[in-house]
């Protein structure tokens, strides 16, 4: 059997296909399977949420954004759209990349070197002829998860200490990352509880039933971990 074969039998022998776990078991035994299926990079953890909604109504739209406490594990390059003093207050916060018509067009001509994008309100204008650009990629400046404002500073420290925006797909399932394999179990849990924290916050009042489904956990290249969703939705009732 090929030696990666038999890493990543390994990992997988050690998760209980049959158990939903807590989160913060799950964490540990995500360490230990990280550990198991050993790969030359840092592998990125990420959050497979199924929600009892349905997208395709306006109003079972999931949508936000989360500052984890111990970040992402990756430094995310920012593009600002702004003008004069938020210009320079963009800038100041950390912003890579900053401007106004002469980048639009830039990005219009194929410029995709950043992250994440946020935008001042008065430039709006501007952005929203970039709609088949950003869109697609899910680049497109909004309000509801805090990258349309006029606070661009604090929108630049916010993505660069660990934002992750989050929104539901169209099969009801939210994923996202939390991390990577190298964090300490403790900080994995307390970002995987940040995010699902603000999830259930964010339950639209129109969904009925089960609202949290399922919850899965797992690093690149390891087996997932299923989650104890209904206990994780009682713990915030």
């Amino acid at each position: 059997m090929p030696r990666i074969a038999k890493k990543f039998r390994a990992a997988v022998e050690k998760v209980d296909r049959t158990k939903h776990y807590g989160v913060d078991d799950a964490c540990k035994l995500l360490k230990e399977t990280a550990e198991a299926r050993a790969v030359r990079f840092d592998q990125t953890v990420d959050i497979a949420i199924n929600l009892g909604v349905d997208p395709k109504h306006a109003d079972q739209m999931v949508r936000g954004a989360v500052v984890l406490p111990h970040g992402t594990g990756k430094t995310k390059k920012v593009l600002v759209f702004a003008k004069g003093e938020k210009q320079r207050e963009a800038e100041a916060a950390g912003a890579d990349i900053v401007g106004a018509e002469e980048l639009a067009k830039r990005v219009e001509e194929g410029f995709l070197d950043f992250d994440t994008v946020v935008a001042t309100p008065d430039m709006m204008g501007v952005v929203g002829r970039l709609g088949k650009v950003l869109g697609p990629r899910g680049l497109m400046p909004n309000p509801k998860v805090g990258t349309v404002t006029a606070d661009v500073a604090k929108a630049v420290r916010e993505v660069k200490a660990g934002k992750v925006e989050f929104r539901v797909e169209k099969a009801g399932i939210v994923h996202a990352p939390v991390g990577k394999a190298s964090f300490s179990a403790d900080k994995l849990r307390d970002n995987v509880n940040a995010l699902l924290e603000t999830i259930l916050k964010a339950k639209p009042a129109s969904a009925k039933g089960t609202y949290l489904e399922a919850i899965c956990l797992s690093t690149t290249m390891g087996p997932g971990i299923k989650l104890d969703a209904q206990a994780i939705a009682n713990q915030y009732r």
